[in-house]
């Protein structure tokens, strides 16, 4: 059994990526602001390393099969920062997706542990949705 610590880095890192999530989401909303997506890649990026540690953080950017996501989105927050945002989170999103794929299992199973999304997601259209993307058949 793994016995996971919440201590208060771990909780700092989690509110720092939680708040780089919402400010990306804002600067998106407002119509591609570069400052707002700018800053919520920052925290981002820093709630992550508080997260997971500056060795782990930078053992998972740098592995060989994550050279080309950690890429993709260092060229687009560049390309935030001087001003072609829209580009920028196209790259962004497409090393976020290449990054982070082999964490989906393990997000929609925290999910569905969260109370009243939790029971949404234990819904059959949503629970045929996530055993599908797992590879495995739900029985009719």
């Amino acid at each position: 059994m793994v016995s996971f610590e919440m201590n208060d880095r771990k909780k700092i890192g989690l509110g720092l990526t939680a708040f780089g999530v919402f400010f990306s989401f804002m600067g998106i909303i407002f119509f591609f602001d570069k400052g707002l997506i700018a800053m919520g890649n920052i925290l981002f990026v820093s709630g992550v390393i508080l997260t997971i540690g500056l060795k782990s953080s930078m053992q998972f950017f740098m592995k060989r099969s994550n050279f080309k996501g950690t890429m993709s989105f260092g060229l687009g927050f560049i390309l935030v920062v001087i001003g072609w945002p829209i580009m920028g989170m196209i790259l962004e999103a497409y090393g976020f997706i290449v990054l982070f794929s082999g964490f989906w299992p393990t997000l929609a199973v925290f999910l569905q542990k969260i109370p009243i999304l939790g029971w949404v997601l234990q819904q059959p259209f949503f629970r045929s949705l996530f055993e599908r993307y797992r590879g495995k058949r739900v029985p009719v």
